[in-house]
């Protein structure tokens, strides 16, 4: 059975481990995944990601979750663009998570990057997901 979509898988993956209070955990390693993660370290929801590659497996990434007073940063982590239906948006109706306290991530002709950013770019994109 192929993945569908392996964006949603790694979000699950990340949900998965923060119910389990694991420190870090993995997930196949691809350009997108490694995008939505860089937003997502910049941004404070994770300590940060590394690519292990070892011979003869498919390289993966160990994402390092970050926790608060024992409660996970990431509250809620939910994909908003699916492969069945993509959703866009202009810069003028970026979703704002949370009034400003959550984040959008947003796949734009200028790479991924946080609502905030595109906003300032002045660019709209794809919304692949929405953290809080």
């Amino acid at each position: 059975m192929t993945m569908t979509d392996p964006l949603a898988d790694m979000l699950a993956r990340i949900r998965n481990a923060q119910l389990r209070r694991r420190s870090t955990v993995r997930t196949p390693a691809s350009r997108l995944r490694g995008w939505v993660l860089d937003v997502l370290a910049s941004e404070g929801y994770i300590r940060a990601y590394e690519r292990l590659e070892e011979p003869g497996s498919h390289p993966e990434f160990e994402i390092s979750l970050k926790y608060f007073d024992g409660e996970p940063v990431i509250r809620e982590i939910k994909r908003i663009s699916k492969p069945g239906r993509r959703v866009y948006t202009g810069v003028e109706k970026m979703p704002r998570v949370r009034n400003g306290l959550g984040v959008s991530i947003v796949s734009t002709s200028q790479g991924v990057m946080s609502d905030a950013s595109a906003r300032e770019k002045n660019i709209g994109g794809e919304v692949l997901c929405t953290v809080f």
